[in-house]
């Protein structure tokens, strides 16, 4: 895990990983149809009003400890629970199992 916060959309892993505090979200898994215009224009806003602000605010000695902070957030929430590990043993219980029983 590389500790860079997340931006995305409120759909699969992100939905159940978004807490608020460990990146930024937009939009939401309910969203139908053409969303292409509303997407983008939730990622500019959050991008100018929130990310890149965030991203240049230096502190004491020009750290960007509030960047920090959602980064290492970031880590602790998604690190252990979000990972290619856990991604092949949940296909395996929950599709390549079953599947393998079935052919049998």
């Amino acid at each position: 895990l590389n500790g860079v916060p997340n931006l995305s959309i409120l759909d699969g892993w992100w939905h159940e990983g978004f807490n608020g505090k460990n990146g930024w979200a937009f939009g939401s898994k309910e969203m139908q149809g053409d969303r292409d215009g509303a997407d983008a224009e939730a990622i500019y806003q959050l991008l100018e009003d929130e990310i890149i602000p965030l991203f240049y605010k230096f502190a004491n000695h020009d750290v960007p400890h509030e960047w920090i902070k959602v980064m290492k957030e970031s880590i602790k929430s998604c690190g252990s629970n979000f990972s290619a590990r856990r991604m092949v043993s949940e296909y395996i219980e929950k599709f390549y199992s079953k599947a393998l029983q079935a052919v049998k």
